[in-house]
């Protein structure tokens, strides 16, 4: 007998995701592991149990954790969870560890040796493990749908006999991952679009999208982007000249979708009390942050608001969740990608090269200690540039690694992910 790969049903309310699909059970039994699937893990993926069974995966119950050498998941197993884990066992998932040190000790004192797949390295061999941007991807076309939803009013133009109807003004702020979808998704649905981000370099994607780029192009604006692509918090002063900007654009717009995170901290407040006040009656607000704290005055995570002005403010959470079906296979690819750089092809057991720089990025807890730079002492501030952003939402606030950059744009502008 191999050595075991355990599938869990995710135990969170809000989540519909699973760790596998059918085709990726396939490719772990080809690399010489049981598969075990706890029964229901993928009902709401549209996964049946008899589907995976099919693909070689043996369906069991959750207890049967407890002899599994490899656990993936979705999100951080909870210390109840953990319970139940065999000592030395590797866990795989979306950890979420900023503000969850708790969380993170669980991990260490369970004894597992646990990977944060929201750390994979931006290089190229990992661009099939980022989960980062295969998530955020869907939460930015999730973000539209969930928008044209709430906006009781059509998005494109429409000319008839009996009048004319006018484009609906979609403005996305930030333009990560998700933000570059959103516009995507927008203008497949024919609304005017503009976008702004404090990163000069995302304005020839959002151009070659169709779209209006909408920012203070200052000195501080040109050097506002880490090495590893993601946005530097900016000075008060650059904050207040976006503001005005943004204050006059946004009460013009009819949906606002905002995906601005900044790793390791509370989302940046982006849209005021004010600035909402400003809208039209009908107009609709989707807060891609707001499980962070929100990037809209007013956002609650799980609630839509409505606002005395008729604004309506959705703080949907698990956004890349809500189309369960295709995050998990995506989600799956990524999982089944990492594993496979863990396996050793000959004995077809788990060995861990901790000088491999994916391990080196990824690993969290080993041999009951927390070892990633960020987060072994908790009194001390991260020694590396953080690459996560809440695993909840899964919305990047990163642009497309740097070599695919105007290959990414263009391939959605084709109506491609």
């Amino acid at each position: 007998m191999g050595q075991v790969v355990f599938i869990p049903r995710e135990i969170d309310a809000n989540e519909g995701r699973v760790a596998a699909s059918p085709d990726t059970v396939k490719r772990i039994t080809g690399l010489g592991f049981d598969v075990v699937v706890e029964a229901g893990a993928g009902n709401a993926s549209r996964i049946p149990d008899a589907d995976f069974a099919k693909a070689g995966a043996t369906i069991g119950k959750a207890t049967d954790v407890a002899k599994a050498d490899v656990v993936l998941k979705v999100r951080r197993p909870i210390e109840a969870e953990l319970k139940a884990y065999k000592k030395g066992a590797t866990v795989i998932a979306i950890m979420d560890p900023y503000g969850n040190d708790a969380g993170v000790a669980a991990l260490a004192k369970a004894g597992v040796t646990s990977f944060a797949m929201e750390f994979m390295p931006r290089i190229t061999r990992a661009q099939v493990m980022d989960v980062l941007s295969s998530q955020a991807n869907l939460a930015g076309y999730q973000a539209v749908i969930d928008g044209a939803g709430e906006y009781d009013r059509a998005l494109p133009m429409m000319m008839t006999a009996a009048g004319t109807v006018p484009a609906a003004k979609v403005f996305i702020m930030g333009v990560g991952v998700a933000g570059l979808q959103a516009i995507a998704t927008a203008r497949r649905l024919g609304a005017v679009v503009t976008a702004t981000d404090v990163r000069p370099a995302v304005k020839e994607q959002v151009q070659s999208l169709g779209a209006k780029f909408i920012a203070v192009e200052d000195e501080e604006f040109k050097q506002a982007e880490t090495a590893g692509g993601y946005a530097k918090e900016m000075s008060k002063e650059y904050q207040a000249k976006q503001a005005a900007l943004t204050a006059e654009h946004i009460a013009k717009q009819d949906i606002v979708i905002t995906t601005a995170l900044i790793p390791g901290r509370p989302a940046p407040k982006l849209v005021s009390a004010e600035m909402v006040a400003s809208m039209r009656p009908g107009s609709v607000l989707i807060d891609l942050a707001v499980e962070r704290g929100g990037n809209v005055a007013g956002a609650e995570a799980g609630k839509i608001v409505t606002t005395g002005n008729g604004v309506k403010i959705v703080g949907h959470l698990n956004v890349a969740g809500r189309v369960a079906a295709s995050a998990s296979l995506l989600y799956a690819k990524n999982l089944f990608a990492f594993l496979e750089t863990l396996v050793d092809k000959s004995s077809k057991q788990i060995a861990i090269n901790r000088e491999d720089e994916l391990v080196k990025a990824t690993l969290l807890t080993d041999d009951g200690k927390v070892v990633h730079p960020n987060f072994a002492k908790v009194d001390q501030k991260p020694q590396v540039e953080p690459a996560a952003i809440p695993a909840s939402t899964m919305v990047a606030d990163a642009s497309p690694k740097p070599a695919a950059k105007k290959k990414s744009a263009a391939a959605k502008s084709k109506g491609t992910a």
